[in-house]
């Protein structure tokens, strides 16, 4: 039987989410779910101008003596925007930056960035800190979502928790309730290619993907 973590009449927020203390298995379960962690294979696709992540990486290397990365917005500004705003610009997809849902008591908030194609979605949470308590508001954010959204959407879902430097993804299984955790991480700026391949292959999965 799920274990109890939700206090009574208490409305629950994304950000609630992060500064649980729960497992985050404890916190999938308790929501419908179950989660499992493996290394997931990512759709690629690595048709893209190589000029794109050399200024990225150049821009990065070039700002990042200057600027104070104390906070999540000097994150978002500097090592996370920068990338999305690139992906956007190769593939037909749109993205929503702090896209507010509200499903039940248990499930509202902000989803920093929600990218969304007509073959795929990705929940994208950036945090200052603590990827895995990161993670935990990640796994609340796609399984609202899931819950959300209407029968139009793919069967699988896909997320990402970063703290700037680092990422890792995530896959929603929507019709077994499977939340699958990667067992990888994705560096910034050392991993750009692989992250932008994944990123732009998740899109556009149609297109030379890999």
């Amino acid at each position: 039987m799920p274990k109890n973590i939700f206090k009574e009449g208490k409305k629950y927020t994304f950000s609630d989410y992060f500064e649980m203390g729960h497992p985050t298995e404890e916190i999938v379960t308790a929501l419908g779910y179950t989660l499992a962690s493996q290394l997931l294979s990512l759709p690629q696709n690595h048709h893209f101008d190589p000029a794109v992540l050399e200024n990225l990486r150049d821009s990065y290397y070039a700002l990042v003596p200057k600027i104070s990365l104390n906070s999540e917005i000097a994150k978002r500004e500097l090592m996370i925007a920068p990338v999305l705003h690139a992906i956007i610009k190769t593939v037909e997809a749109k993205l929503n930056i702090e896209y507010s849902i509200e499903v039940d008591e248990k499930l509202s908030g902000t989803i920093d960035y929600l990218f969304y194609s007509t073959k795929a979605l990705i929940v994208i949470e950036a945090k200052k800190g603590d990827l895995e308590r990161g993670f935990n508001q990640l796994a609340a954010e796609m399984i609202a979502i899931d819950k959300y959204e209407d029968a139009n959407l793919p069967a699988r879902l896909y997320g990402a928790i970063t703290i700037g430097e680092v990422w890792r993804f995530a896959v929603l299984e929507r019709t077994s309730k499977l939340l699958l955790k990667d067992l990888h991480i994705f560096r910034f700026p050392e991993d750009l290619t692989d992250l932008f391949s994944i990123l732009k292959g998740i899109l556009d999965r149609d297109a030379h993907s890999e």
